[in-house]
């Protein structure tokens, strides 16, 4: 639904790589049909990589709303002041649509953009929505899903509900069209254990363990990378020494995709660009939802994909060696158990979502204003299966 158009859009994301990696995306594939894009954001934000070169990015005060009467002052007075800022930017940029897609620095650009009366969207990457996209679903245009159950939305907004998924890194995206890596009764079994961007203590104090507790004829094949902490590495390295697990560990991975690429199974935390990715590309998981994510919100990114087989959700209060032994045991005691998990986890894939998602904001400044199809997400989780499973048979 390429616009023949060009059109500008704004960007409103919070300063964490779950809030910009999808916008991002979003922004190459937009700037690609030939629009103009800006980013708004937070300090934090601006300092995230994977940012396009093209994409210029306008630092705005973002206030947090906090129960503290001094603390809530002075968020009010810095989302004000990001508001007047926001507007003076839509002033000479003239967007024809602002989308935002979470967290406290969008905030003030999509209540600039209510008021300037520019059409809003919202992305909720998770299968709870966010605060600030709580605060903004009623006042928005069109709320865009990666989910299609979403906790905390009023039942009343779901007819301006649009599931398009999460958008991933074009580099994954492209690996969607490959088969799951060999994995047979002989083969090596690649593990890859990442706790997101700054790793995770609970992974390097629990996963060498458990991996050391599994029978000797999936033991003895293992090859492990993992990611850890900088001040978890040289424990974590002792570890898999005494165990004589090989092991390749980092504090950083460059070539993430092509780690994940080779894996077999995955094993980390449940953020939503997690999610996406492994259900691009078809792997296999043991996931450990972050027990202090705000309002549980991982524990529900997790339940599509083990419902479907794909993965397995382990709560950290109950992730011990032990039981991640009997998880992975589980999953990988046949070589057709992991492929059916992996097929099962790419049949939970959205590949299109970037592509839907810039359809969907193109639709507003189009002459005339293109009708986007609402999705009816059951239907669409269940049609997007079918097509897996064809693709795959």
């Amino acid at each position: 639904m390429t616009g023949s158009v060009s059109r500008h859009y704004v960007l409103a994301a919070g300063g964490t790589g779950g809030h910009l990696i999808p916008a991002f995306a979003l922004a190459v594939e937009l700037e690609r049909r030939g629009h103009h894009v800006a980013l708004v954001t937070d300090e934090r934000g601006a300092k995230i990589p994977g940012k396009p070169d093209f994409l210029p990015a306008h630092v705005l005060p973002a206030g947090r709303l906090g129960k503290n009467p001094v603390a809530l002052w002075k968020g009010l007075r810095a989302i004000l002041q990001g508001r007047a800022m926001a507007l003076r930017l839509f002033e000479s940029f003239q967007p024809s649509c602002v989308i935002g897609f979470g967290g406290y620095p969008a905030l003030p650009a999509l209540l600039a953009a209510r008021s300037a009366k520019i059409p809003t969207v919202i992305h909720e990457q998770n299968a709870v929505l966010g605060r600030v996209n709580r605060f903004l679903a009623k006042r928005v245009d069109v709320i865009a899903t990666a989910y299609g159950e979403v906790e905390r939305l009023d039942p009343k907004l779901w007819g301006k509900v649009h599931r398009v998924g999460n958008p991933v890194r074009p580099e994954v995206l492209a690996l969607r069209g490959e088969p799951f890596p060999e994995f047979t009764e002989d083969s090596l079994f690649r593990v890859l254990v990442t706790g997101g961007s700054q790793g995770a203590s609970i992974l390097s104090e629990v996963v060498p363990d458990g991996l050391a507790m599994l029978p000797p004829a999936l033991r003895h094949r293992l090859q492990v990378t993992q990611q850890c902490r900088p001040e978890d590495l040289e424990a974590v390295r002792a570890r898999y020494a005494a165990h004589e697990i090989p092991a390749e560990l980092g504090t950083y991975f460059e070539d993430m995709q092509a780690r994940l690429a080779g894996a077999h199974l995955f094993i980390g935390r449940a953020g939503a660009s997690t999610i996406a990715e492994l259900t691009a590309v078809g792997r296999p998981a043991i996931l450990i939802p972050l027990p202090i994510a705000t309002d549980d919100h991982q524990a529900a990114n997790t339940r599509e994909m083990v419902t479907a087989g794909g993965a397995r959700a382990i709560r950290q209060t109950g992730f011990t060696p032990k039981e991640l032994a009997k998880q992975i045991q589980t999953m990988a005691q046949h070589p057709h158990t992991l492929a059916n998990a992996a097929h099962a986890a790419w049949n939970c894939g959205l590949p299109n979502a970037v592509s839907d998602l810039a359809d969907l904001v193109e639709s507003f400044g189009a002459e005339p204003i293109m009708d986007v199809m609402r999705v009816d997400t059951r239907a669409s989780a269940a049609s997007g299966a079918a097509s897996g499973q064809e693709q795959l048979a």
